[in-house]
C-alpha cells in the first residue's frame, strides 16, 4: 500500500511540474506575441524621409506618390494589377496589400488619388492622439502589453 501511495505522490508531483512548465511556456509565448506587432516585423517604416523617428501623414503620401510614379510604367495615371504587383515587392509593409483595397471604385485599376490618398495602416494603428504623426512614445505605448479588460479604441481614418 505504501508503494502505491508513493507512486501516486510521484505521479501527481510530475503532473504538477509538467502542467506548470507548460503554463509557464504558454505565458511566455503569449507575452512575446503581444510585444511583436506585425506592422513592426520589418523594423520601422522606410518612409520617414527626414529620419527623425516621427512618421507623418505627409511623409506617407510622398512615399506613396513615389511608389505610384515608379510603378505607373506608361504614365497612364493608373495602376494595373500587374503594376500593383511591383508595388507589393517594393516595400515590406505593402507585401500583403490587396488590389481591391486600393481600387475603391472597383474599375479594375487604381488611380493616383485612390493610391496616394489611402490612409497608412501604420498611422491608423499607432497614432494615439490623432495628430497624423506617430512618435517614438506612441510606438512604445502601443507595443507595451496593456492590462486586459477595458474598452478598446478603434483606429480612425484621419485623412478624411
Amino acid at each position: 500500500m505504501r508503494d502505491g501511495i508513493s507512486a501516486l505522490r510521484i505521479g501527481v508531483t510530475l503532473a504538477v511540474l509538467v502542467t506548470g512548465n507548460t503554463l509557464g511556456l504558454s505565458l511566455a509565448l503569449a507575452q512575446s506575441a503581444v510585444r511583436t506587432d506585425p506592422l513592426l516585423n520589418n523594423g520601422p517604416p522606410v518612409w520617414d524621409t527626414n529620419h527623425d523617428g516621427i512618421f507623418t501623414c505627409d511623409e506617407w503620401k510622398k512615399f506613396m506618390e513615389q511608389l505610384f510614379v515608379s510603378a505607373d510604367k506608361g504614365r497612364k495615371g493608373f495602376l494595373t494589377p500587374q503594376e500593383f504587383g511591383v508595388i507589393k515587392k517594393a516595400d515590406p509593409s505593402l507585401a500583403e496589400a490587396d488590389f481591391g483595397y486600393f481600387d475603391e471604385n472597383q474599375d479594375g485599376k487604381i488611380s493616383r488619388k485612390e493610391f496616394v490618398e489611402k490612409p497608412s495602416v501604420f498611422i491608423l494603428r499607432f497614432d494615439r492622439n490623432g495628430d497624423c504623426r506617430v512618435t517614438p512614445d506612441e510606438l512604445k505605448a502601443a507595443t507595451t502589453p496593456q492590462p486586459t479588460g477595458g474598452p478598446q479604441e478603434r483606429p480612425r481614418d484621419r485623412f478624411h
